[in-house]
């Protein structure tokens, strides 16, 4: 995990989100850090977000007639950027490792109970998919959208060695 956070460190990848405070943008990367080398959770990662400031209060969005309108930042924003980001980096790890150890493919699975599974993501489940291609998409694709929509914002899905 900790080699890929440096990989999109040095090629300027690092998905920063637009819910970070400016001050905070670098601080996010150390933190990060912090939570991948020294054996933290997506819950450490989360409450450190939560703390000094490191989350704007609001955002703008668009309305669905067109125009924009200034809406608070969810409460649940640390917890969803905190479990996307080191998700996306724990499969590229066990990508690189399922690589390195010979293994071609890995298997998709609900690592997260969800109150209302989407259909799509239900879908993926028991899904075999090709760790070369996986990590790839992951490296090309930061933030939430991939290609092959793993892991999926808020989907609860992750990847494990068959």
């Amino acid at each position: 995990m900790l080699e890929e956070l440096e990989y999109d460190v040095k090629n300027s990848k690092l998905y920063l989100s637009p819910r970070l405070s400016e001050q905070r943008r670098k601080d996010y990367e150390d933190l990060l850090r912090h939570a991948i080398r020294d054996g933290g959770t997506d819950t450490t990662l989360a409450d450190n977000l939560r703390s000094s400031g490191r989350l704007r209060a609001s955002e703008e969005r668009e309305k669905r007639g067109g125009g924009v309108m200034i809406a608070r930042v969810p409460v649940t924003a640390p917890e969803t950027l905190a479990e996307g980001e080191f998700n996306r980096f724990y499969i590229r790890g066990l990508c690189r490792r399922a690589l390195e150890d010979g293994i071609p493919e890995l298997v998709i699975y609900r690592a997260k109970e969800v109150t209302n599974p989407r259909p799509e993501s239900q879908e993926k489940i028991g899904t075999r998919i090709s760790a070369e291609d996986l990590l790839e998409d992951l490296r090309a694709h930061t933030g939430v959208d991939t290609a092959l929509g793993l892991p999926g914002p808020n989907s609860g899905l992750s990847v494990r060695l068959l």
